[in-house]
């Protein structure tokens, strides 16, 4: 193995993983050492991104001075800030070096664990100043499309869903991770006095052991600054045991050119997402202009156009070579399926504490002119912070069984499988949030929402991989990088879609209607997705 000194690390000159004998001897080595160290910087991206779905429902629970619906935009502002900075990390491998990006993309994750650590201690702060933190923990949230492309460039074709499928898997129980250790670390002092005071709860809490009584003393500002414990540490080890592959990312330009090719792209990345949360986001935050469905759209043109235009130097050619993705139909296909999987997972996974709390936490009963008011507390209500980790544990943990059975029986027929099964299941937990939030006793319901949610959580875990592997046989190495970075890029819009879409459902009174859309664009894909790979005259069958 050719290796060129770069810094402290290396790069690796050449890397042939599909000859057997490479692959034996040295390929194996390097590329499951990556691949360890790349997991646990993933899952802290995916912790300090995902985070506001919790910490909204503890700063309801403080008596934060901020209406459900206000709450709600800060999960959807961390949602669309990370899909927006995935679209120039699915291009930063190849520009910069997986090494010297996840190591920069990874300790950049600092700033905003201290930031949000900072803010939560002030209550009295205007809306603008949490929502600007929401936004910079969106660069978790762009890890991914940067870690998986590194990933894929490791392993050969054979492997690719498996490999793909630990990284994204045990990457994604920084959600799970993320929902377990916040309300814990909230019951501490965790940094003695340099830490802050404490706040008392308002409203009862809870954690995966049970519930909080109302009344307990809460470091709410420890959902940020816990990140920082594992951060250093991770940042380092990046920097001393990764590799930049040179076959891979053939003019990264030296260490410190890499960085600021990274820091240069991330910076920008920000205008795009910036300007559209101005059109979309209400006053007094914004203009309030645009809906949804024009606003994510405009969102990734602008972001592309943006990344395009203001790439100079060698990076001008390296993205326009990386945009040659567009023109393949196979880009597009994927994409939308990929919505289906992973769009599904985080999008559920940032809302649902939040759905929790808002449709079982009160009563639901009629007044006097028979119109249903959600205000008065239900005491018996389950905690949201109890029960909403275990989604995106289900959903992380079979994640690598995805790739795995995908590797075995071929991409298509196991994507094809799940999407019927969310088709179903988003019917079913749609009628069962309807009947729930009609009721005066919606706990019942409770048991059938959550088990419904599970499958739900399953299909798409189980999607993710069998996605991932598809994208791995289809492209070559030079292109499957960068599309599984773009496909990851539009998928986590779901982060912004999900809460928006069933927190102006829940506020309409009608949060079935969320669930039923869902379910027709996840029949909508099942038939593109027989139409692609599995029909007698696929394009590629079965990949």
């Amino acid at each position: 193995m050719n290796v060129n000194s770069q810094g402290s690390g290396a790069t690796i000159a050449e890397w042939h993983p599909e000859d057997e004998s490479f692959w034996q001897s040295t390929g194996s080595r390097v590329a499951y050492r990556n691949l360890w160290i790349s997991i646990p910087a993933l899952l802290c991206g995916f912790a300090v991104w995902g985070m506001w779905g919790i910490i909204t429902v503890q700063m309801l629970n403080l008596g934060f001075p901020f209406t459900q619906a206000e709450l709600f935009t800060l999960t959807a502002i961390a949602g669309i800030s990370g899909a927006t900075m995935r679209i120039p990390a699915s291009f930063l491998i190849r520009l910069a070096g997986g090494r010297n990006t996840i190591f920069l993309t990874t300790s950049m994750l600092l700033a905003p664990a201290i930031g949000t650590g900072i803010v939560l201690q002030h209550p009295d702060w205007p809306l603008w100043s949490f929502q600007l933190m929401a936004l910079w923990s969106g660069v978790g949230g762009g890890n991914f499309a940067s870690s998986m492309s590194n990933i894929s460039g490791f392993f050969p074709k054979r492997l690719q869903g498996t490999a793909l499928g630990l990284n994204a898997g045990i990457g994604n129980f920084g959600v799970t991770t993320m929902q377990i250790v916040i309300p814990l670390v909230m019951t501490v002092p965790l940094l003695g006095a340099f830490g802050g005071d404490s706040m008392t709860l308002v409203k009862d809490s809870g954690w995966i052991l049970g519930k909080i009584a109302a009344g307990t003393p809460t470091w709410i500002q420890n959902a940020g600054f816990a990140w920082v414990l594992s951060l250093v540490p991770l940042s380092a080890l990046c920097w001393l045991g990764m590799n930049n592959l040179k076959t891979v990312s053939p003019h990264t330009g030296g260490t410190i050119v890499a960085f600021l090719k990274i820091t240069y792209l991330y910076t920008i990345a920000f205008v795009p997402a910036i300007f559209m949360l101005w059109l979309y986001l209400p006053a007094p935050t914004g203009l309030g202009v645009l809906s949804m469905w024009v606003a994510i759209p405009l969102d990734i043109i602008l972001a592309l156009t943006v990344m395009k235009l203001a790439a100079f130097g060698d990076m001008k050619e390296g993205v326009a070579k990386q945009f040659a993705i567009f023109r393949d139909k196979h880009t597009w296909s994927l994409t939308a399926l990929y919505i289906v999987t992973f769009g599904s997972f985080i999008g559920f996974s940032m809302v649902l504490p939040l759905a929790i709390t808002v449709i079982f936490g009160f009563q639901h009963l009629p007044d006097a002119n028979g119109v249903l008011q959600h205000t008065l507390k239900n005491p018996n209500a389950p905690s949201a912070l109890t029960y909403a980790w275990m989604g995106p544990f289900i959903g992380a943990a079979v994640r690598p069984i995805g790739g795995w059975i995908s590797d075995k029986l071929g991409g298509s027929i196991v994507t094809q499988v799940i999407s019927a099964v969310m088709v179903v299941a988003s019917v079913a937990v749609g009628y069962v949030m309807m009947q729930a939030y009609g009721s005066a006793t919606p706990e019942e319901y409770f048991p059938m929402f959550l088990g419904l949610f599970m499958v739900l959580f399953f299909a798409s875990g189980i999607g993710n991989g069998s996605t991932f592997r598809t994208i791995g046989v289809i492209f070559d190495r030079s292109q499957a990088g960068p599309v599984l970075g773009w496909t990851s890029a539009v998928a986590a819009y779901g982060a912004f879609v999900a809460p928006v879409v069933i927190g102006e459902q829940i506020k309409a009174g009608t949060p079935q209607l969320a669930m039923y859309g869902f379910a027709v664009f996840y029949a909508l894909c099942l038939v593109l997705n027989w139409w692609f790979y599995l029909r007698t005259n696929a394009y590629v069958k079965n990949p």
